[in-house]
């Protein structure tokens, strides 16, 4: 949740920032602002978008300075306002602050901030972070940024200028992301990497708790204890024009049709002769074979990713599998055995609960793999294990071709477990692994049929309630479908395991209402057929997913769209696709801004 940027160097600071902030708006846009140092501090900070701000700046006739923190917002404490935006300032001006995050003890600092004479402007807990630093500043900014890290709880990415310190910034992470780019006669912070992509490909990552001190010319990174740290450099292998729309417009377009390449880099390299290689992970035969339970954790659709997971594991390798909302699992004190493996699935990295659950699995001494897209990402850092998914960068909120690679690292992590654990035979493990080849091709066929889904979407684009239904892994891609239809749509849209219709459900089908069916499981294609008859005899409009020469649901649904036939463990990856090209045209339709959906942001690093 939010972005932030600075820049520190021989070129106007403004321009810089207001292009990082572009890069980073999927991470919050309720607004925005930037604060630049020339001879004092400038803060310029509007409600809105990104385009707001940069109208606000060229109508002032720009904003001068080499120095400066920017900042979009996805608001937690204070609605989106002026004079709760970033960047924030001490009662005399003296510091500005950006923050990712959130100060869960900011209600008590105000309060005895209060008591000694300092005003709040703002609602927000981020302004307590300048008043504290102004107010324990004593001329050197880290011992500054030291004490007050020592008095504040909670998440943050910090970026603080001081009116004192026309040649330097400092910032710190706990708990949100934040990177340096490394530039010459120039530097950056930034949450993420497309920010930097413009003038740089080098940065260092911080650990929590690490501060480092930006000057043009140079970067300094401490701990606590004022220590020096020398840092590796990471090295970004992709460039700019992976984070543009490239004509498209919308990125999650873009985004959509980038899902076979993307499959394709994730697990060509690790299917090798027929078999299965995941020389990324240190497991030995015998650790597979010791494997007790698996749990997989995760938020959103990563966590949808997981339910395939479960279903397709449990199938091949004979795992018992308990997958878990991260924000739940950690506050449920899970019961955890010591040849138990945590599978954490994150697109970012950097998912707040999910980096929390990571920890109170490793405190209690369980092995811990990670399936994520960012590399060197806090997750993939503090995990025993990585399984990079190599998608490349996602932009649209609503995550596409993440989910679609997570599910492909769950097939490769089945199979492999179950010809290790001997569920597996040689001749099936080759017979599948071909199947599993073939998915990229046949994505590129279902893309053909798109003019057939934007038919149906300006048919029911206008729906006040859509049921998606399924069985078996149909159920789990149900769950996937739904969501991003009403994240992006806004129209109410709800899941449901197709069994469970007779159970109350289906006292909700009525008159044209509309029922998306997913039939893509050959043992469970009867009962779904029946399913579908059930809603049909209430008046339910139905469009139906199922596989080429399956076609009886013809004569009882409205449409039918069918994907290749292929192994029903592996149907996940192409039922998905006819749903999100019908969830971005019902939002299209709509007149929905497709890649920044209201209420919310691409990368959730706060509680």
């Amino acid at each position: 949740m939010c972005g932030i940027v600075g820049y520190i160097g021989q070129n106007e600071a403004a321009p810089v920032l207001i292009q990082g902030l572009k890069k980073l708006e999927y991470r919050g846009y309720d607004s925005a602002g930037i604060a630049v140092y020339h001879d004092g501090i400038q803060v310029v900070k509007t409600k809105g978008r990104l385009a707001d701000l940069d109208a606000k700046v060229k109508e002032m006739g720009g904003v001068k300075g080499g120095m400066g923190i920017g900042h979009t917002r996805w608001a937690t404490h204070g609605a989106p306002s002026d004079v709760n935006s970033h960047p924030h300032s001490s009662m005399n001006g003296r510091i500005s602050v950006v923050h990712n995050g959130i100060i869960e003890n900011y209600l008590q600092l105000k309060a005895e901030l209060e008591t000694k004479g300092y005003v709040f402007q703002s609602e927000t807990d981020t302004e307590v972070i300048a008043q504290l630093f102004d107010y324990y500043y004593n001329g050197d900014m880290v011992d500054t940024l030291i004490q007050v890290i020592g008095r504040v709880r909670g998440s943050y990415a910090l970026g603080i200028l001081c009116q004192d310190k026309p040649d330097e910034m400092v910032a710190v992470r706990k708990d949100s992301p934040l990177l340096v780019g490394i530039g010459k006669q120039e530097n950056f912070i930034a949450s993420d990497i497309p920010a930097l992509l413009e003038y740089t490909k080098e940065y260092y990552l911080l650990n929590d708790n690490e501060i480092v001190v930006l000057k043009k010319d140079g970067i300094t990174i401490l701990d606590m204890d004022k220590n020096e740290i020398k840092k590796d450099i990471y090295h970004v292998d992709w460039d700019i024009s992976a984070a543009e729309k490239g004509g498209y417009d919308y990125f999650m377009m873009k985004e959509i049709m980038e899902q076979p390449e993307a499959i394709k880099k994730t697990i060509s390299p690790r299917m090798v002769d027929g078999n299965i290689r995941l020389d990324d992970i240190q497991y030995t035969e015998q650790d597979i074979k010791d494997i007790n339970r698996i749990h997989i954790i995760a938020c959103g659709s990563a966590w949808h990713a997981g339910i395939v997971g479960k279903y397709v594991i449990e199938e091949y390798a004979r795992i018992p599998v308990e997958v878990d909302l991260a924000s739940e699992f950690r506050y449920r004190n899970p019961i955890l055995h010591k040849n138990d493996v945590c599978i954490i699935i994150s697109q970012s990295g950097e998912t707040a609960d999910t980096l929390a659950a990571l920890r109170e699995a490793k405190r209690q001494g369980i092995r811990i793999l990670s399936i994520v897209n960012v590399v060197g990402s806090s997750i993939a850092r503090e995990s025993d294990d990585v399984l990079y998914t190599w998608a490349g960068p996602e932009i649209a909120v609503a995550t596409t071709k993440g989910y679609s690679t997570q599910i492909s690292l769950m097939y490769l992590l089945a199979l492999k477990f179950g010809h290790v654990r001997g569920y597996v035979s040689d001749d099936k493990l080759q017979t599948l692994v071909t199947e599993l080849q073939q998915i990229p091709a046949y994505m590129e066929k279902l893309f053909k049929n798109e003019a057939q889904w934007k038919a149906l979407a300006k048919t029911y684009a206008f729906a006040n309630d859509v049921f998606v239904l399924g069985r078996g892994i149909d159920y789990a891609v149900a769950m996937e479908g739904s969501l991003k239809l009403k994240e992006i749509s806004y129209i109410h849209s709800e899941a449901y395991a197709a069994g469970e219709l007779k159970h109350g459900t289906i006292s909700l089908i009525e008159d044209g209402t509309l029922v998306i069916a997913i039939a893509t499981q050959d043992a469970l294609y009867e009962k779904l057929v029946s399913n579908v008859k059930e809603v049909k005899a209430r008046g339910a409009k139905v469009i139906a997913i199922a596989k080429e020469g399956n076609t009886e649901i013809a004569e009882v649904a409205d449409t039918v769209i069918y994907i290749p036939k292929i192994h029903d463990a592996f149907t996940a990856s192409l039922n998905i696709i006819p749903m999100q090209i019908f969830s971005y045209y019902v939002a299209v339709e709509r007149g929905c801004d497709v890649d920044m959906p209201r209420n919310l942001a691409k990368s959730v690093t706060v509680e």
